[in-house]
């Protein structure tokens, strides 16, 4: 079967736009911890994690500055505690009374829209606070 010069010259645009894509999506690395602060937690923390947030202000506690949690804990990380705080299912001390409860946020969101196949939104929550504590600890002020 012979190609006809317009195929081949269609194909080649394909492949170079398939190319030209993958280079582009490559010069940025995603990072799905950032993407989750700056979608969720970023209004009352600031972008910077600093506690400076545009909706801080609104708030009836102060909003924590999580770049120095692991200062404020010896120099470790406190990735027990910062996880159940922002899961929130279970009662810890310190969790203010604004912070939302964002394992049973999680939980909803992670509900299949059909009921067909085998489902576990725990691994989906787990997922999404595991990859928000990675980035917090990258926040961490030395």
């Amino acid at each position: 079967m012979k190609l006809k010069p317009t195929r081949i010259l269609l194909a080649a645009a394909v492949m170079m736009g398939i190319g030209g894509i993958a280079a582009a999506a490559g010069t940025e690395k995603f990072d799905p911890g950032k993407r989750e602060f700056e979608a969720t937690c970023a209004t009352c923390h600031g972008k910077m994690g600093e506690g400076n947030g545009s909706y801080a202000f609104y708030l009836n506690s102060p909003v924590p500055n999580l770049t120095v949690l692991s200062r404020n804990n010896g120099g470790v990380f406190p990735y027990a505690y910062a996880y159940a705080i922002i899961d929130g299912r279970q009662l810890v001390k310190g969790h203010g009374q604004d912070m939302p409860i964002w394992g049973l946020r999680y939980t909803v969101e992670a509900a299949p829209s059909y009921d067909d196949y085998g489902h576990n939104s725990e691994v989906f929550v787990r997922s999404r606070i595991l990859s928000l504590l990675d980035y917090l600890n990258r926040l961490q002020v030395k």
